[in-house]
């Protein structure tokens, strides 16, 4: 059981938000301001956290700035009613895993809570090792190498930062302003058209793998497909 803290100033939508989380065995400790969510989180050892960004005392952009000091391998979601560009960028420069504009189905948050979990156990599995099997091509992290039988691609780092991001994510739909933010670290225009030669650059290197796939999901992302 995963523990989570839920850092939401709204009542009743919190109580619902926890029964749920609780029901798909998540253990959820609940803060109603950002002060008490900080100071549960000095005192307690959390998996993942979520937390609205306009709170009282403390908003969630604050709050996850001073997160970070204490612990910066966290992962957290942003909650908002809010669609505004700009506060999802701060969301996201902060180091946000996810930014989910209200309302929301909880299936899709719980869905999006597990793929963070899951992402980040393979990267603590991968942790110390820098050879990474791809289909049948072999990916060396260290010495920027795509091998495939006889051949060898040599790679610069942030096509490797690429392969790897994408590798940790596989088989799930991918927003471009989240690859763009985690591998980037900006999201601008030119950052994307960057990312659109990088993927193209990418979908040649793994051409040789029928089931190895980039597939561009129009207007929101794309998913790096591994069929076992």
């Amino acid at each position: 059981m995963k523990k989570l803290l839920l850092a939401e100033d709204d009542f009743d939508f919190a109580a619902i938000l926890k029964q749920y989380l609780e029901l798909h065995e998540f253990e959820v400790i609940w803060a109603e301001n950002g002060e008490i969510a900080l100071d549960y989180f000095k005192k307690e050892t959390f998996d993942i956290c979520i937390f609205d960004v306009m709170m009282p005392k403390l908003d969630g952009f604050s709050l996850a700035e001073k997160i970070i000091t204490i612990n910066p391998e966290i992962p957290f979601i942003f909650l908002t009613a809010r669609k505004l560009k700009e506060d999802k960028l701060i969301g996201l420069k902060l180091g946000a895993d996810d930014y989910i504009a209200k309302p929301f189905e909880v299936d899709e948050l719980v869905l999006r809570l597990q793929n963070i979990l899951k992402r980040i156990e393979q990267k603590r599995r991968l942790s110390g090792t820098h050879i990474i099997e791809i289909g049948s091509y072999v990916f060396d992290n260290e010495r920027l190498t795509l091998n495939n039988k006889n051949h060898v691609q040599q790679l610069t780092e942030k096509e490797a930062a690429l392969i790897e991001y994408l590798y940790l994510n596989h088989n799930q739909l991918l927003k471009r302003d989240q690859i763009l933010m985690s591998v980037w670290k900006k999201d601008d225009y030119f950052s994307g058209r960057s990312m659109d030669v990088f993927m193209s650059r990418l979908r040649k290197y793994f051409n040789s793998d029928p089931k190895i796939k980039i597939e561009s999901v129009r207007n929101i992302g794309l998913e790096f497909k591994i069929q076992k």
